[in-house]
């Protein structure tokens, strides 16, 4: 006889409290493996005989592949596999209570009971996730509090500027938002992997390093249609700018809604961040880790190269270059290959840089394993051990006739202030000594070397490498660039350039500088201002030169990141030449939120933002995008008319929060003078 089709009872909000799921937004089952859920079907006759489970996952289910388990009623949980126990039954209906391995696939599966001979019915679907409060899985995080932060939390702080001048803006990762979820699952169906031979893909699902390199590989567009497009032209004009982002829950959704067309335009913190939400979503550990001073090196021979002309320019020459920071993820699992030292936090990049196995992903790579020089180990050590090590070369580079001389070369320039937010808190917290041994030290040297022998760098002649003789060389003297006053947007830039002689006899130094505005990457886009001034420097003496760039000069020329690269070539008679450099972030002006009483669930409450134009001329085409999960439902934007110089501009509007707890609203102004100006707000809701 066919079963009747039976109605089942999923016990949402018990089960979701149990699994930590209550901030899904969903209608459907959503819960964590190796942990029991209870559920309450109808239909079935005399139950506790002979009902058999059936659980699948997949295109093509199967035992062998692991995506497909049958298990009837037990009286206790199995150690092993899939189980039923029997809570209760009344006259017509059936309590079990279902427990998934520690090692089960995640994703969405299909219920279905069967009772004596009859066929199986269907008794509905639910998506099954990591479990990081259980020991038994890959992924346990001991420390709940880190849970919290790592899974639960929606808000993030993402570190950027340069390491003389770190600055910091919130981000919504927004992973229980409604759709979300099923949106990381679709991420999981359009890899590569999947498409190659979706049955093994699958299979592998259960384990978060396959998960985590398959992910970092399809957030960003390259080689499959992924998420996110990079872009680092600046020049966005037919996509949205990479630093007009606030949350990652408007790109997955537009790259769901245009069938899945690579989103226009991110740069490191916007995969970075993507890739956190994704991560969060199905219960992986994740965070955001921002590296300064950030080594991209391209040949894989720890050292980056970079060229500068005689007037000083910054030339686009090699694939090598210094970041001023650069954002990748960690994430929290078990590494069974390598064994337990090697376990917890994981290198995750989805920036691509460069290809791996032939495609743009990057990792896992053990932290530990990157602390301890072992680039052998799986996956990418090499790159990311550069990325925090690397030593950097500067030449400077003749086109004429193409020869290039060694300027100076620094072991101590890449990976500084590694930063990452703090647990529950909205500070930042440096790890910088989780990825190297200090600077300058023995260990650290000795670490370096370790690395450079087993990518047998030590024992063969590279003919690109500079001498002995070049690297020992001692200059004449020294110099560097000292900011003075504000670096605010909107005012002038006002500089020095110090030189010191460090001779005991005169020296005559002809310097050429440049200053050119940047993307974060160093990557030079238009010139700003050039000089070039001759100096006598009597023994041992300092002296200071300085530097005006008004802000007419540069406004045009800025890129949205801000920041401008000054360089002094200093070609000293009869000595050997000096590069003197800085990089320069800017500043925003400020802008100002204001929560005017207390925020309540489900009641209306108004906030004002409040801008002051610090230039002396008109803003316009201004406006105001604010987002913050159980703050508001998707993004608010606001268009605010034109403002005067120094006129302040005043918008309130109001929030109906939906849950309680410590929230965050993130807030960005742009307008034609000042683009994305960042800022954010914890908002404490009460019931």
């Amino acid at each position: 006889t066919a079963a009747t089709q039976p109605s089942t009872n999923w016990h949402l909000s018990e089960n979701a409290r149990e699994h930590h799921t209550s901030k899904f937004s969903s209608e459907e089952l959503i819960v964590r493996r190796g942990q029991a859920f209870t559920i309450t079907f109808n239909g079935a006759e005399r139950p506790e005989q002979n009902l058999i489970f059936i659980a699948e996952t997949g295109p093509k289910p199967s035992k062998a592949a692991k995506t497909l388990a049958t298990f009837d009623i037990s009286s206790t949980v199995s150690k092993e596999g899939w189980s039923a126990v029997l809570q209760s039954t009344s006259s017509n209906s059936v309590s079990i209570s279902i427990s998934s391995p520690h090692n089960a696939v995640i994703g969405r599966y299909k219920l279905s009971v069967q009772s004596g001979s009859s066929s199986p019915a269907s008794l509905g679907t639910f998506v099954l996730l990591f479990n990081p409060w259980s020991s038994g899985d890959d992924v346990f995080m001991p420390n709940k509090a880190e849970c919290e932060e790592y899974v639960l939390e929606e808000f993030g702080i993402i570190f950027a500027g340069n390491k003389n001048h770190i600055s910091s803006f919130g981000w919504n990762f927004g992973q229980f938002q409604r759709g979300i979820l099923d949106i990381c699952l679709s991420v999981m169906d359009r890899s590569l992997y999947y498409r190659q031979d979706p049955v093994t893909d699958v299979s592998h699902r259960h384990d978060p390093r396959y998960l985590g390199r398959v992910l970092s590989a399809m957030v960003n567009a390259n080689d499959d249609q992924g998420v996110v497009l990079g872009n680092w032209s600046g020049k966005y004009e037919d996509g949205k700018n990479p630093s007009s982002w606030t949350g990652s829950g408007e790109i997955l959704q537009s790259w769901k809604k245009s069938g899945f067309k690579p989103v226009k335009y991110g740069q490191c913190w916007v995969f970075a961040a993507v890739l956190t939400t994704v991560l969060r979503c199905l219960g992986i550990p994740t965070r955001t880790i921002t590296n300064f001073s950030s080594a991209h090196d391209a040949d894989g021979n720890l050292r980056v190269d970079e060229f500068y002309d005689a007037e000083g320019n910054h030339l686009e020459r090699g694939a090598d270059s210094v970041w001023n920071f650069h954002v990748w993820n960690e994430s929290w699992f078990a590494r069974n290959d390598l064994g337990p030292s090697y376990s917890g936090w994981q290198v995750l990049d989805a920036t691509p840089q460069e290809q791996s196995g032939g495609i743009y992903q990057c990792g896992p790579a053990s932290r530990y394993a990157i602390k301890e020089g072992e680039v052998d180990l799986d996956y990418d050590c090499p790159f990311v051990f550069a990325e925090v090590n690397a030593d950097c070369m500067y030449w400077n580079y003749d086109s004429a006739t193409g020869k290039k001389t060694l300027i100076f070369s620094k072991s101590t320039e890449i990976g500084d202030s590694i930063s990452t937010k703090a647990v529950g808190r909205d500070d930042r917290v440096d790890v910088t000594n989780d990825y190297k041994y200090e600077e300058g030290s023995a260990k650290e040297r000795d670490t370096f070397k370790k690395a450079r022998k087993k990518l047998g760098l030590e024992d063969k002649f590279d003919p690109t490498a500079p001498t002995q003789e070049e690297i020992e060389q001692k200059p004449d003297i020294s110099g560097k660039f000292k900011v003075a006053g504000s670096l605010e947007i909107g005012k002038d830039l006002n500089l020095f350039l110090v030189l010191e002689n460090l001779q005991s006899d005169a020296k005559t130094v002809k310097v050429n500088m440049t200053a050119w505005s940047t993307v974060y990457t160093r990557r030079p886009v238009n010139e700003i201002w050039k000089d070039s001034i001759s100096v006598t420097l009597a023994p041992k003496e300092e002296k200071q030169f300085p530097i005006k760039i008004k802000y007419p000069e540069y406004q045009q020329q800025l890129t949205t990141d801000k920041t401008i690269q000054v360089t002094a070539l200093c070609h000293v008679k009869d000595g050997i030449q000096v590069l003197v450099q800085r990089n320069i972030t800017l500043d925003n002006p400020a802008i100002d939120i204001q929560v005017h009483g207390e925020a309540k669930v489900n009641k209306e409450v108004v906030v004002e933002v409040a801008f002051t134009n610090p230039i002396d001329t008109e803003v316009k085409d201004c406006v105001l995008q604010v987002e913050g999960s159980d703050l508001l439902q998707g993004i608010l934007e606001l268009r605010i008319p034109p403002l005067k110089a120094s006129e302040k501009s005043s918008t309130k509007f109001k929030l109906i929060p939906s849950e309680a707890g410590p929230k965050h609203l993130l807030v960005n102004f742009s307008c034609d003078k000042f683009a994305d100006i960042k800022t954010f707000k914890m908002v404490n809701v009460i019931n």
